[in-house]
């Protein structure tokens, strides 16, 4: 079997669940590791198993890798992926695409130009359930959708203490909870019920108003804390907590709201969406598991069983029924679908997996939430 050799970009937290969903490919060689300077990306690399380190400039001139993974700060994704193929390689990279709607609009352009295989890293698409969702919608069992309800919350920004790169502009882009894990609920929220977000009403809330930045590198969810004297005071002009009202192109209404100071929630995505039909709700700390309501009969809860799910949903399911499957698995099946492309050689016409397009319209929703919320008025997306 030929592996195709790939390379990483990026060693926070991202970086490595990237590389541990490729090892689990059988046709996967993550053959080089690049970081911002050699001698980190040497470290890392031989931390992680991983023969080659780069500097991203040296990355591209390595004729033997043929995708590039980017799972670096926001603000550097544009110019890393345009980069990348530019420079003749498949790319697939971390969410937001890019920090400005432009950039996204170019790297779109370029994408389809090169004909080179482009993704985004909207893994959370790729839990089981999640497909058998769209699925069941597609075939009818959920009839007309009425409403959507949705949120996603977190807790590791809860105190004042917790700080990490995502809470600079410079760096993360103009909004922090909604272009972060907003993007993906926005993005579940359109793959599995198939409409489209017309409208958007939002009101952001910025909690901690300053922050304690550490003097000292600490870890994305490390939890770590550190002494009073190795923190400066500074600003923080991005939101903590979102609420959105939304409307769609058939005339449904939605609402969602998303935290990263909600006490106990550790990432809780949680959808309920409601039908002509029937009642869909998941969850993905529970991901094995989604409700479906009823009014004229009992209420179901349908487990993880690749024997119970439509034949288009049961690819995403790699062990049998009560054997559980979580985050690092949907990378894996997001990246399968990949670098089925990938060995073809170029992106296909319909992609199953999400594109630039797809980041794009990502970023599009989030700017028009944003503007929003500056004009606390309904904006048009």
């Amino acid at each position: 079997m030929k592996k195709i050799k790939v390379a990483v970009v990026g060693t926070g937290f991202i970086g490595p669940a990237h590389i541990e969903a490729l090892r689990r490919l059988p046709n996967i060689e993550v053959l080089g590791l690049c970081e911002a300077n050699i001698d980190l990306a040497r470290e890392k690399a031989d931390a992680l198993g991983i023969e080659r380190a780069y500097i991203f400039e040296d990355l591209l001139l390595d004729s033997e890798i043929e995708c590039v993974h980017i799972c670096t700060p926001n603000f550097l994704h544009y110019s890393q992926s345009k980069a990348v193929l530019l420079a003749g390689k498949h790319v697939v990279c971390e969410k937001p695409l890019a920090t400005k709607i432009e950039d996204a609009e170019e790297l779109v352009k370029l994408a389809a130009e090169t004909g080179l295989v482009n993704a985004v890293h909207f893994n959370l698409r790729y839990y089981p359930l999640v497909r058998q969702m769209r699925t069941m919608r597609e075939k009818g069992d959920l009839g007309e959708i009425y409403s959507i309800m949705g949120s996603y919350l977190q807790d590791w920004l809860f105190y004042q203490t917790d700080y990490n790169w995502r809470l600079e502009p410079d760096k993360s882009g103009d909004s922090r909870a909604i272009a972060d894990i907003g993007s993906h609920l926005l993005d579940v929220t359109e793959y599995i019920t198939g409409m489209k977000i017309t409208e958007v009403m939002a009101d952001f809330n910025t909690v901690h108003k300053t922050r304690l930045k550490p003097l000292k590198a600490i870890e994305t969810y490390s939890g770590k804390m550190l002494e009073p004297s190795d923190y400066q005071e500074v600003p923080i002009n991005t939101e903590d907590h979102a609420s959105v009202l939304l409307r769609f192109d058939n005339g449904a209404k939605g609402s969602v709201t998303v935290s990263q100071v909600s006490a106990g929630r550790k990432n809780r995505l949680n959808l309920e969406i409601s039908g002509s039909v029937a009642n869909f709700e998941w969850c993905s700390e529970k991901p094995n598991e989604m409700w479906v309501g009823k009014r004229e009969t009992a209420n179901q809860q349908l487990m993880k069983d690749p024997s119970l799910f439509y034949p288009e949903a049961q690819s995403l399911v790699s062990f049998p029924g009560g054997h559980n499957e979580g985050f690092p698995d949907t990378s894996k099946q997001l990246f399968k679908e990949v670098y089925a492309a990938v060995v073809a050689g170029k992106q296909p016409e319909n992609p199953t997996y999400p594109t630039f397009a797809d980041g794009l319209r990502e970023l599009l929703i989030c700017e028009r939430i944003i503007e929003s919320h500056r004009k606390q008025a309904w904006v048009t997306v």
